[in-house]
């Protein structure tokens, strides 16, 4: 015979109230702890230090080492600090430290939390693309024809070693009828090119140049740019005067420049935070700030961990950007596609 078996509930037929669970009693556990307050008092001092930085980078010295050149060419990077910040806070189980994280975190969000979305937009008549292709390059020839399937109408190359431009010429001529070379930059186009010159920024040989971009929606002014290289030395920070007297140059010549609609390609050995391309950056866009998806880092090509390599614009708009695959050199081909207005 089948019986029914039923579990007791007490005397009077309730439940027993529910015990606290695990998360509850270790908070009620912290709220009796005196130290929740006083302990990590370093690790928010460094967090509220972090945040200050990225806050007032601007007024970091650039006298001493250009500090804060440095400081801003791998800005985004502080944010690496909060969650390695916030996993000591936990282990300390400080309160103190926990806010001033939070704090932090919500500067590098207003920061750069825009530039982790993708804002690419749709439509567009113009897709230009440019490339730093390293002199050293021990494929020319397969460099060239990957970023030629990237479908740019206008290509930017810098860093052209003269011996290897006949290589480039040969290897992307099926897919631009027109190219220009000056030192060792270069422009190939789809579109006509007139008026091309080079461009002094003050470096002794040719690394700048400009060419008119005769496109079916209007002329634009194109420029290409190889700024100096710069370096992080231990006994003089990061050596870049030679780069910053050239923006200078550069930024006077798009200054002077008379057509409404201008791009500039190339390789500018600084990101557009860096307060000495203002003379650059000031009158022209980031394709990648305005359309870009993520920060489009571009360089070094194994990590990519800063945008040195630009695509900036004025009197067209962009509408999407993006980094191109690997190649053989040491930097990433990017890519940008602008509305050219009639």
């Amino acid at each position: 015979m089948a019986q029914a078996y039923m579990t007791e509930t007490g005397s009077d037929g309730s439940d027993p109230e529910p015990s606290r669970t695990g998360l509850r009693r270790r908070l009620a556990a912290l709220r009796r702890d005196p130290g929740i307050w006083r302990r990590g008092i370093v690790l928010a001092a460094l967090a509220v230090l972090i945040a200050l930085v990225m806050i007032f980078h601007a007024e970091l010295p650039n006298d001493i080492g250009n500090l804060g050149s440095l400081t801003e060419t791998f800005l985004p990077w502080l944010g690496l600090a909060v969650p390695l910040l916030f996993a000591a806070a936990l282990f300390r189980k400080s309160a103190t430290a926990l806010i001033a994280i939070l704090l932090t975190a919500a500067v590098w969000v207003n920061l750069f939390g825009g530039l982790v979305t993708d804002k690419a937009h749709a439509g567009g008549n113009l897709t230009v693309a440019t490339h730093n292709v390293d002199a050293d390059n021990a494929d020319p020839a397969g460099t060239a024809d990957s970023v030629a399937k990237a479908g740019a109408d206008v290509l930017a190359l810098t860093e052209l070693k003269g011996s290897v431009v006949p290589v480039y010429e040969k290897a992307l001529a099926g897919t631009y009828k027109y190219h220009s070379v000056e030192g060792t930059v270069g422009l190939w186009s789809k579109y006509p090119l007139v008026s091309s010159k080079p461009v002094d920024i003050k470096m002794g040989w040719t690394r700048a140049m400009r060419a008119t971009v005769k496109t079916p929606h209007g002329e634009v002014a194109a420029f290409v740019a190889h700024l100096p290289s710069v370096r992080v030395k231990l006994n003089a920070g990061f050596t870049a005067n030679q780069r910053d007297n050239s923006a200078d140059a550069l930024g006077a010549a798009l200054a002077a420049e008379p057509l409404h609609r201008v791009i500039l390609l190339g390789d500018l050995n600084g990101t557009v935070n860096d307060r000495a391309l203002s003379e650059v950056t000031s009158q022209l866009r980031s394709t990648q700030g305005a359309s870009g998806d993520g920060f489009g880092f571009s360089w070094p090509a194994p990590f990519p961990m800063a945008r040195i390599d630009q695509i900036l614009v004025r009197g067209v708009t962009p509408e999407a950007s993006w980094t191109l695959p690997r190649t053989g050199s040491d930097h990433l081909p990017i890519a940008a596609r602008v509305t050219v207005k009639p």
